[in-house]
């Protein structure tokens, strides 16, 4: 399935951005709230992540999460001010590295036709990561407000492909052809 490998690529370049977007900037920087009703760049990062474990998890395979314990501080439906303490940035990342490996795997089963029903999720694999592409962006436009206009940080400049393109204002990726 060619397309669900484009899509990999772009969910690749997507977390790359994000780095970018991130990686230079400090721990302080990292757990900062504007306010107690806002979330830290370091809430946006775990995530962006726990988003991407349980769409595979629910839509595709039923496997545990590989942080449990950050599942619920992770949760958008939790409100910012009863989140608690966020995780180191080494934490962090290994979540993100980890559920990145995750979705590699499980999409590269699903494209080379190594599970159940493979061709109903194969069109699975395709709406779902170009949803995991949108929702990382969605949440890099809020990270890249507060770094620059917040922080005092240059923004790196827009990822480089023919497949993102700007809607009001937030990175978007459409169906790949």
């Amino acid at each position: 399935m060619h397309e669900v490998q484009a899509l990999l690529r772009e969910y690749d370049r997507a977390r790359s951005y994000t780095d970018q977007l991130w990686q230079d900037l400090s721990p302080d920087e990292l757990v900062w709230r504007p306010h107690e009703d806002s979330s830290a760049i370091g809430w946006h990062l775990g995530h962006q992540a726990h988003v991407a474990h349980f769409m595979v998890r629910n839509l595709t395979a039923a496997e545990p999460s590989p942080d449990p314990e950050l599942d619920s501080l992770m949760d958008s439906a939790r409100p910012e001010r009863f989140r608690g303490a966020l995780p180191t940035v080494e934490r962090l990342t290994a979540f993100r590295t980890k559920v990145a490996e995750r979705v590699h795997a499980r999409m590269t089963d699903i494209a080379g036709g190594r599970v159940a029903a493979p061709a109903q999720l194969a069109i699975v694999a395709t709406h779902l990561l170009t949803a995991l592409v949108n929702h990382e962006y969605q949440h890099d436009q809020w990270i890249g407000e507060v770094r620059a206009d917040a922080l005092g940080h240059p923004l790196p400049p827009d990822p480089d492909t023919a497949q993102v393109s700007r809607v009001d204002g937030y990175l978007v990726l459409g169906l790949i052809q």
